[in-house]
């Protein structure tokens, strides 16, 4: 029967939160962290997530993931974890859905469109994305933007995947007056998210790649952790139907990876003995991870993914479409600020600058997959009203 660890003393506490930059009273029925939660996903960032997507566009396919369907594996996945280290599951839960918020639309090809018009004004950078969203373009509140979370969750937001050497102009702004640390590592429960990250987008890319036909199961069989599971799961019944096949297979390659980095992790903790999260974070190295033969085989999935699916012809081709279409968006408005609705309009003010530069990333970047196709046809086809 499952037990539940004991806090343990190098969890975030409430009795050691560094609160927010706006004060506020605490909730009488919930911990700061479960407040950041709920804020988060009553945000309409967290909304948006549905109509986002990571590798398909969102009209390719209702079964496809989107960054919203993915960040919630993430949060189930993280949750686990967290639970089995004695961490504190309520903040690891808020960085796993908070970690996409600042992605544009059509996932990696929007991002990189971006990040390519952007460039004369810094580019642009999904985590910084993240950050401008909780802490400044969010509407919800009459004393302040954005949802005035916790230290303990921005500080896991910017720096989940470690410490930051050249972060972003807005990171560095919002850390002038509100210091996050930026050069150490994150807390465990920012590295637990992370991580879960990874072990939830190659079960679901794999889940995803197989649907849409990219790849055949038996492709897989060479693969080390996903072969054996793949034979594992033959093995549990003489006769598995292919849609049960694939996911008796991933079920079995989520249950490695998250008993391996369990394991693995407390190896770590118990190695450094930790006493505190200031502990963790000033470590040299991150304490959550996978053992040295997971991450290889972590490593190997990724270089599958990339191969024969990131850079498949069928997503190839959806990729280089999207990705004009994000550039061509951009140039639009960013040339042009008076196309822009009237509040984000205001905002811009004239065009060609760093500031219409931002205001108009901020706008792009907050579309979903269909908002943005929509929007371009407003633009540039005469016969559809604006």
């Amino acid at each position: 029967m499952f037990v539940r660890p004991p806090a343990a003393g190098y969890a975030v506490s409430p009795a050691t939160a560094r609160g927010r930059l706006y004060h506020e009273p605490e909730a009488a029925t919930r911990s700061p962290w479960q407040r950041d939660r709920d804020r988060i996903i009553h945000s309409s960032a967290f909304r948006k997530l549905q109509y986002k997507t990571q590798v398909f566009v969102n009209h390719e396919g209702d079964f496809y993931r989107t960054r919203l369907t993915h960040s919630i594996e993430v949060a189930q996945v993280a949750r686990s974890i967290s639970r089995a280290l004695g961490l504190d599951e309520d903040l690891t839960e808020a960085l796993a859905l908070a970690h996409d918020l600042g992605h544009p639309p059509f996932g990696h090809a929007g991002e990189d469109a971006l990040n390519v018009v952007m460039k004369p004004f810094g580019g642009f950078d999904h985590n910084a994305q993240s950050l401008r969203m909780v802490t400044l373009l969010e509407s919800r509140y009459a004393g302040w933007d954005g949802l005035n979370l916790t230290w303990e969750t921005l500080e896991g937001l910017v720096k989940h995947n470690g410490p930051l050497r050249h972060p972003a102009a807005y990171i560095v702004d919002y850390n002038d007056r509100h210091k996050l640390d930026l050069h150490t590592q994150p807390s465990a429960e920012a590295q637990v998210a992370a991580i879960a990250d990874d072990v939830a987008y190659h079960s679901h890319d794999l889940d995803d790649g197989l649907r849409a036909r990219l790849f055949a199961v038996d492709d897989l069989a060479h693969l080390p952790l996903v072969g054996e599971s793949l034979a594992a799961a033959r093995m549990s019944s003489l006769d598995v139907p292919p849609p049960r096949l694939r996911h008796e297979t991933l079920r079995r390659v989520i249950n490695a990876m998250v008993t391996d980095l369990i394991t693995e992790t407390h190896k770590r903790l118990a190695k450094l003995e930790p006493d505190s999260p200031d502990a963790v974070r000033r470590h040299k190295h991150r304490v959550v991870a996978f053992s040295p033969a997971m991450a290889e085989a972590n490593q190997a999935i990724k270089d599958f993914l990339f191969t024969r699916m990131y850079r498949h012809w069928r997503v190839n081709r959806m990729s280089a479409k999207a990705k004009r279409l994000t550039e061509e968006l951009y140039r639009l408005l960013h040339t042009d600020p008076r196309l822009l609705p009237d509040d984000w309009r205001t905002r811009a003010g004239v065009g060609g600058t760093q500031r219409s530069a931002t205001i108009v990333g901020d706008y792009v970047a907050g579309m979903t997959d269909r908002y943005a196709m929509d929007e371009h046809r407003r633009l540039t086809d005469v016969n559809v009203n604006g």
